[in-house]
């Protein structure tokens, strides 16, 4: 046991350092990331332009067409 976890553990507070422990574990580990690598990019820039595509084409089939000019039509006749 080193003189710190003695002395906090007198203080009665073993547990943050523990937690403190934790913390700092998670910080190095965050600093080694460096970021995604060129395919990682290539995964996501794909997977975005599919949602997107696919987003695009809900938005603009004619259910959804029609529900959402209903829905403002009702809104701009509302009475005031």
């Amino acid at each position: 046991m080193t003189r710190r976890e003695r002395r906090t553990e007198e203080d009665g507070m073993g547990v943050k350092v523990a937690w403190g422990d934790w913390w700092r574990a998670r910080r190095e580990a965050a600093r080694r990331d460096e970021g995604m690598t060129t395919s990682e990019y290539a995964v996501g820039t794909i997977a975005a332009a599919g949602f997107a595509a696919v987003l695009y084409k809900i938005v603009t089939s004619e259910t959804v067409s029609g529900a959402l000019e209903s829905m403002i039509g009702k809104a701009l006749d509302a009475p005031f």
